[in-house]
């Protein structure tokens, strides 16, 4: 999921030009680019925890092994047949695209969700790499229902961490991206031989052994939600929708040569949302059969997810190392990422100091195990929040033209703050977030509905209110 730099690395291969212009034909990329960047982004510090946390809420072997075979194809789906489609048919970066439509004050605002966000995230990273770091110091891990910090080591530690990432970060895209390029590879068989080093562990010989390891499910675990199928396949497909149906790489895609380049998020989905997902989900199901673990359940309290020492015991030093650098892979281009929104905001600060900034967040942030322990949740509000912006631009596109509005209504009457959007966003995200809390409805259930209802209403107010 720690696809955020991705747009980073193909502007370096393209020279790093084109932000405010479609790119040019000379300047385009075949599918191999984009195959192995979505294979190692997609394998990052997030799968770490996201597997462990299946386990937690109870799937049957049927829920995750089908269920995350469905919810990823629908994810490349979307990939491919709307961020694929509109980014080759535009050739635009996201921010520009919306600042043609929705005015450059509004995109201020998306700018500034965008890098709360984005801190939030590279928090929890920085809460995975400590678990790994921790391990030597024979450190106490945070437990699944923990909130605040369980010590000043492990404050020390995050603080720690959180300042070498936010430093490097800082000092430009360059390193980022060229150290995440030579580490992914190193994560990626880190998680084949995790994957392997359980099974054995387990005892698995045969398939049915493997299945039996979720068997027909369970209870989940003290203050976690119940996963059935359906929350796996609803929560695969939206855990990246800030990204395909939220269009974020439109910013990639827009380097295609054609729309068929998006087939390619395959690879990022089956090789780190599937496999690296399942991996990990085995090495806490190693951890469940301790009598550390036992005891936690005995005692009517989820065991701790801590990706550190669940590494450590299936593969040693290479573990540990592997958690680190999974952890930094993700947190470093995402507190990059979170430098550049706000400094959208604020653009007479320097990039150094805006970075700092949004490390400074992400450490913060890190030192609170909660963005980790409750990343299936975050994850959902992430989507939910980012995926409806994606509608405005996916409906005008395919619908605009038919209905009769003015496409990049902003730009043409230029104006800085288009209400369309605006009211859009609001009345979908505020209908379907009171119909989650009121109802006690899982969010992603309701992120396709708000992302419709956005596009829908976008049209609507724009035939009302266009001039």
């Amino acid at each position: 999921m720690s696809q955020f730099n991705i747009e980073e690395e193909i502007e370096e291969i393209a020279g790093g030009e084109f932000e405010r212009e479609p790119v040019p034909q000379s300047s385009r990329k075949g599918w191999k680019s984009f195959l192995g960047m979505y294979a190692g982004e997609h394998a990052a510090g997030t799968e770490f925890m996201i597997g462990p946390l299946f386990l937690t809420a109870g799937v049957s072997a049927f829920d995750l092994i089908i269920g995350l075979l469905i919810g990823n194809l629908l994810a490349v789906l979307s990939w491919r047949f709307l961020t694929a489609e509109i980014a080759v048919k535009n050739r635009l970066t996201l921010y520009y695209h919306l600042e043609k439509i929705c005015g450059k004050n509004l995109v201020t605002t998306y700018n500034l969700a965008n890098g709360i966000l984005f801190c939030f995230l590279a928090g929890a990273m920085i809460t995975v790499s400590a678990t790994a770091v921790g391990v030597p110091f024979d450190m106490e891990m945070p437990k699944l229902t923990d909130t605040m910090p369980n010590g000043i080591t492990w404050i020390i530690i995050v603080i720690i961490i959180g300042t070498v990432i936010s430093l490097i970060a800082a000092r430009g895209y360059d390193t980022v991206s060229k150290a995440a390029n030579w580490m992914s590879p190193v994560i990626v068989l880190a998680f084949i031989a995790c994957g392997i080093v359980a099974l054995n562990q387990l005892g698995v010989k045969n398939f049915d052994s493997f299945w039996n390891i979720w068997g027909e499910g369970s209870a989940p675990f003290p203050g976690q939600t119940k996963f059935t199928f359906w929350h796996v396949v609803i929560w695969s497909w939206f855990c990246n929708a800030a990204m395909h149906i939220g269009m974020s790489d439109l910013s990639v895609f827009r380097f295609a040569k054609s729309p068929s380049s998006g087939w390619t998020t395959a690879a990022g989905m089956y090789v780190g949302h599937y496999m690296a997902w399942i991996a990990a989900a085995l090495l806490y199901a190693v951890y469940l059969k301790t009598p550390e673990a036992q005891a936690f359940l005995n005692n009517g309290e989820a065991p701790p997810v801590a990706p550190g020492p669940l590494a450590n015991n299936a593969i040693g030093l290479f573990g540990i190392i592997a958690v680190i650098l999974a952890g930094w892979t993700t947190a470093n281009p995402t507190i990059y990422r979170a430098g550049l929104a706000f400094q959208a905001i604020i653009p007479k600060v320097s990039t150094f100091w805006v970075t700092i900034i949004a490390g400074s967040i992400a450490t913060l942030a890190g030192i609170f195990p909660a963005f980790a322990m409750k990343l299936l949740g975050f994850v959902a509000l992430y989507g939910f929040i980012l995926a409806p912006i994606g509608a405005i631009i996916v409906f005008e596109h395919f619908f605009g033209k038919k209905i009769g509005i003015i496409p990049f209504y902003a730009e043409t009457k230029k104006i800085n703050f288009n209400i369309s959007v605006l009211l859009a966003w609001v009345i979908s995200f505020g209908v379907f977030y009171f119909i989650s809390k009121q109802f006690d409805v899982f969010l992603s259930f309701v992120t396709l509905p708000a992302w419709l209802s956005c596009g829908i209403l976008y049209l609507v107010f724009s035939k009302m209110l266009q001039k």
